[in-house]
């Protein structure tokens, strides 16, 4: 089970970066930031075959593939936002952290305005 090693590792640097941190602190940033890109290539395969996944789905559905794609860039705004906000506040940086989100909900509402007009459009042909 992947999971047991995903944790194992996770376990680990924590572990490692609280013991390293005392004497070192920039070094316990690193072992942590390095950590956690190791985590993240670890589930990076998976990410794949969840998008497969979704474009068969939209196919079936006969959903426009320009809106799946929005979808996509959302979550991965989303999930790379909240990795960098996270070591941002691992550094003792949680203003940056802020920023970070905030930079994050801005490009999604960019991102979202073509899904936007679509669903005003679509009401207003139902309204007469």
């Amino acid at each position: 089970m992947e999971i047991i090693q995903i944790v194992g590792l996770g376990i680990m640097a924590a572990l490692l970066a609280v013991t390293i941190r005392q004497h070192k602190p920039e070094i316990a940033l690193f072992l942590s930031l390095a950590a956690g890109l190791m985590l993240f290539m670890m589930v990076l395969g998976k990410i794949g075959a969840v998008i497969d996944l979704f474009k068969d789905l939209s196919r079936q559905a006969n959903l426009n593939i320009a809106y799946l794609g929005i979808i996509l860039k959302v979550v991965a705004i989303a999930y790379i936002a909240d990795f960098g906000a996270q070591i941002c506040r691992d550094a003792g940086e949680g203003t940056l952290a802020a920023k970070i989100e905030l930079a994050a909900k801005v490009l999604v509402l960019v991102l979202a305005i073509p899904i936007v007009i679509a669903v005003l459009q679509a009401l207003l042909k139902l309204v007469p």
